[in-house]
């Protein structure tokens, strides 16, 4: 049964993408919402939310599902569902195409599945708890640099942080040599950590929906994540520190000056 929810999982996360990209197809019919700074909903969300959420209660009706959009749903059994229908509503609402679709698993308070789902680029992220990270099905791996001045690290930011303790982060990596990357998804730049892309990822708060698939992903490719309370993270969010082994170290010291 635990080979069938990510087998499940990755099927769904893709046909949630092909289904929030027919909305992005036609971006000047949505009805968006503003929540707050950075922060934007659109039906094109909430109707992927559904989507994603219906199949899970139809597949497995005892499980409970935590999402973006909607109330928690409670099941019985041992796993949560966790969902971000559209990670990057201001990309998309918008027309850039930097946007994704996350849905992580947890068993037990652990993490256990995530998939991560671009499908403007047809780039499907995927990892198992002790199986590995890959994208498109072929193998994954963090990137093996050893210093903030090789490479450049994702840093996130929204209304759920500080300012200052962003403008401290840069100045930091800044004077480490270091550049940053931004694009509006932290599920995407997570993603991109996972793959050697960017050489780490880093933010003060996140949502479960937005890092906990990312998270794994991370982990399963050979990277080193910040710990984190799984259970407390689910319904809180968490910060979020990660990166390649070789690299964790200095990451990790910079953002213990930075964030709370």
């Amino acid at each position: 049964m635990s080979q069938d929810r990510f087998t499940f999982a990755k099927d769904l996360v893709k046909r949630a993408g092909e289904f929030a990209h027919e909305y992005f197809l036609r971006l000047d019919t949505l009805n968006i919402e503003s929540k707050g700074h950075q922060d934007m909903v659109s039906e094109a969300d909430r109707d992927t939310e559904i989507m994603v959420r219906d199949a899970i209660a139809a597949s497995f009706p005892d499980d409970s599902i935590v999402g973006e959009e909607d109330e928690p749903k409670k099941g019985t059994s041992e796993y949560t569902w966790i969902i971000d229908p559209i990670d990057g509503t201001a990309n998309f609402v918008s027309g850039i195409p930097q946007w994704c679709v996350i849905i992580a698993c947890v068993r037990n308070h652990e993490k256990y599945i995530g998939v991560i789902y671009d499908p403007c680029a047809d780039e499907l992220f995927a990892a198992k708890k002790g199986e590995g990270a890959t994208l498109n099905g072929e193998p994954i791996q963090v990137s093996s640099s050893a210093s903030l001045s090789d490479g450049i690290i994702g840093l996130g930011f929204s209304s759920r942080g500080r300012n200052q303790a962003v403008k401290d982060a840069i100045d930091k990596l800044l004077d480490e040599g270091g550049i940053f990357f931004r694009n509006g998804s932290g599920g995407l730049m997570l993603s991109y950590a996972a793959s050697g892309r960017l050489i780490g990822y880093i933010e003060e708060h996140m949502n479960s929906w937005d890092c906990m698939a990312g998270l794994l992903l991370v982990e399963e490719a050979g990277g080193i994540c910040q710990e984190i309370d799984v259970n407390h993270a689910v319904m809180n969010g968490c910060k979020v520190v990660t990166a390649g082994p070789n690299v964790f170290g200095q990451t990790k010291a910079l953002t213990d000056k930075c964030f709370i």
